[in-house]
């Protein structure tokens, strides 16, 4: 018993990545074969399908690695019906997980990026579906699908998810999947429950829990708490609780593997997964799903790598915010750069880079205007103060500039360079001469600016 349950509770890299990706869909087409064709018309049919290319816009980012894919993967629920009971005065759809899987044009690799629901990110105007559109405005990252889903249709809330993603890493989204939660419950149920171990007792009011420490068998709303709980276990962070989901995924696609035999009791199983379901009309059948989750069975374990976007807790740029974290950069944007150009990413070295976090506040800049637009520079230095960075003045450039220029002193490269990554289209840093202030970096707006990529 003890080595069974080392297995259930120690995750492989295969087995994270086979959690919110081709976890569900690989046990949704298990059997389906041997369960006659009546059943798989029923099951196919039972997967939700979104179009969302209508509502995401044209201004997307270019594809840099035909051949590869990045596929958007969600876990939501609606606050109706069975998911009244869960937070407080929520009335539209909600997301709990968001991650970006990158399947590179070769299937020799895979990287699977997960984005702190805390993530203080700017979110891009979206159709609420209700006739009106939202302004661009900074919150957290999962707002994005509930600003989308106003009207309580899927697709508009991906499409918000998507341009949110978009806008904020450069990665164009090919495909989509929403998991919801009522579904994911079903499965479990189907199930009789997965083993989870627990190192300390949770209590939390708010996902309506009460647990003692050590293993025991979940199911039903307990189950469904247990992947959902954050405060009142570990630390309370978000980034706890995407360990913990992802454990209790692997367990559950490992039991369905052990315990769906026959027929009969695959069929309540399954039902359950492809109503959880909603692709993109591309990815929405059994067939596309099996043919995802084959590509990614193919892939040697050693090659798969699991990530968390750089972050680091927002308290430190602004100190009265003690519940959001900022991303990290340069390393955000260099790790978003490498999977846009379709280059596997070095988990274990991106880890190590980023243990010691480069805080926006400690990049100082004075922000000079070089082109003919007035107020531009303070402009510029408005939205560079929103993004956590430190500016100490602004004024107009010695000469115009045609192209932006960023200069930094000695010291302060990495500082540049978490600059530069703000400024989508910017030049690269160089060094300055050495009459530059001590510890602040020049940059000089030039035409080229696109004012509304910054970040």
């Amino acid at each position: 018993m003890a080595s069974s349950g080392a297995r259930r509770t120690r995750l492989t890299r295969r087995g994270r990545i086979a959690a919110w990706t081709v976890g569900v869909t690989s046990t949704v087409v298990l059997g389906v074969a041997g369960v006659g064709a009546w059943v798989y018309q029923d099951l196919d049919g039972s997967i939700g399908s979104a179009d969302v290319d209508d509502k995401i816009g044209g201004d997307r980012p270019e594809n840099l690695s035909p051949g590869s894919k990045n596929i958007l993967v969600v876990g939501s629920d609606s606050r109706d019906g069975a998911n009244a009971g869960y937070g407080k005065d929520l009335t539209t759809m909600q997301s709990d997980t968001l991650m970006v899987l990158h399947v590179p044009a070769s299937r020799k690799w895979a990287t699977v990026v997960s984005f702190p629901r805390d993530s203080w990110v700017e979110i891009p105007a979206c159709d609420r579906g209700n006739g009106s559109s939202s302004s661009p405005h900074h919150a957290k990252i999962n707002e994005a699908f509930a600003i989308g889903g106003s009207s309580g249709e899927v697709s508009g809330a991906a499409a918000c998810s998507i341009k949110t993603v978009e806008a904020r890493t450069g990665l164009r989204i090919d495909h989509f999947m929403s998991v919801d939660f009522q579904g994911f419950k079903g499965m479990v149920d189907a199930l009789d429950g997965i083993e989870v171990c627990p190192e300390e007792a949770i209590h939390s009011e708010k996902a309506r829990l009460d647990m003692k420490a050590g293993c025991q068998t979940v199911a039903g709303e307990k189950a469904l708490g247990y992947v959902r709980v954050r405060y009142g276990v570990g630390n309370g962070s978000d980034i706890g609780r995407i360990g913990r989901q992802q454990e209790f995924m692997n367990a559950l696609v490992e039991k369905a593997r052990d315990r769906l035999t026959s027929p009969t009791s695959l069929y309540g199983f399954l039902k359950s997964a492809t109503k959880s379901l909603t692709t993109d009309p591309d990815l929405a059948g059994i067939k596309p799903l099996y043919s995802l989750a084959s590509e990614l069975k193919g892939i040697p374990s050693d090659r798969l790598t699991f990530v968390t976007v750089p972050n680091y807790p927002r308290e430190a740029d602004v100190p009265t915010d003690k519940a959001n974290v900022a991303w990290q950069y340069p390393h955000a944007t260099d790790l978003f750069s490498a999977l846009a150009k379709d280059k596997e990413v070095d988990g274990d070295r991106l880890k190590a880079q980023t243990k010691v976090p480069l805080y926006a506040s400690s990049v100082r800049i004075q922000v000079l205007n070089g082109t003919s637009t007035p107020g531009l520079a303070g402009t510029v230095a408005g939205k560079l103060r929103e993004a956590g960075l430190t500016v100490t003045g602004t004024g107009n450039a010695p000469e115009p500039s045609a192209p932006s220029e960023i200069t930094y002193p000695a010291g302060q490269d990495q500082q540049a360079r978490a600059l530069a990554a703000h400024l989508p289209g910017a030049p690269a840093p160089r060094a300055a001469d050495g009459n530059a202030g001590a510890g602040v970096i020049t940059l000089v707006v030039g035409d080229d600016l696109d004012l509304a990529r910054i970040r």
